[in-house]
């Protein structure tokens, strides 16, 4: 992933579209997190923590994984002033190296489409989670009308479920549960939420 784009793009990341879209996503992971008070989520790919630091209070504890520096600072600034106690920030690049930790929970929001390869980060995501623990995916579904040369065009349920059955996660389930206009790449495009659990 090349950072320096998102390290740019840091200060002014939070704009009133990402805002509204974290708010949809939310609301759509909260429901998914229902009975996880005791557990650790790890974020990757967190960015600002827009998503995961709106569900501080469903877990007992976030970790914010990002290869942005910038990106973390925002998070960091974010934490200390809501007063967060339960949420740290790591930056961590797992597609270089994966460092040595364990997670319940790990939430990839809008990240794997910019991750060239997938099977790869799906695997480390796998050996960092706790046996028994859960992958949330929340991305775009396929879209032909996205083109970009360090973008994923989204992704067809099947081929997602296949790679996540691949590398050994079990209980897949997948939904579309959002459609909003220009949300990717300035195209109408729709989102999926997807789950599954390692064995």
């Amino acid at each position: 992933m090349e950072n320096n784009v998102f390290e740019q793009m840091a200060k002014r990341y939070d704009t009133e579209e990402r805002i509204e879209l974290a708010k949809v996503i939310v609301k759509e992971v909260r429901q998914e997190l229902q009975n996880s008070k005791s557990s650790s989520l790890l974020d990757y790919g967190s960015g600002t923590g827009l998503v995961s630091l709106e569900l501080a209070d469903v877990v007992d504890s976030i970790l914010l994984v990002d290869s942005s520096r910038q990106m973390l600072e925002v998070a960091e600034a974010k934490i200390s002033h809501k007063g967060i106690a339960n949420s740290k920030v790591l930056y961590s690049d797992f597609t270089q190296e994966t460092p040595e930790m364990k997670a319940d929970i790990i939430l990839l929001s809008l990240v794997l489409l910019h991750i060239p390869d997938t099977e790869k980060i799906l695997q480390e995501l796998y050996n960092t989670l706790h046996d028994g623990g859960k992958l949330i995916i929340v991305d775009f579904d396929k879209n032909d009308n996205v083109n970009h040369p360090k973008v994923h065009n989204g992704f067809s349920h099947e081929g997602l479920k296949n790679s996540l059955s691949e590398v050994g996660f079990t209980s897949i389930k997948m939904k579309t549960f959002h459609h909003g206009e220009r949300i990717f790449m300035h195209q109408d495009a729709s989102m999926f939420i997807s789950t599954s659990i390692k064995k």
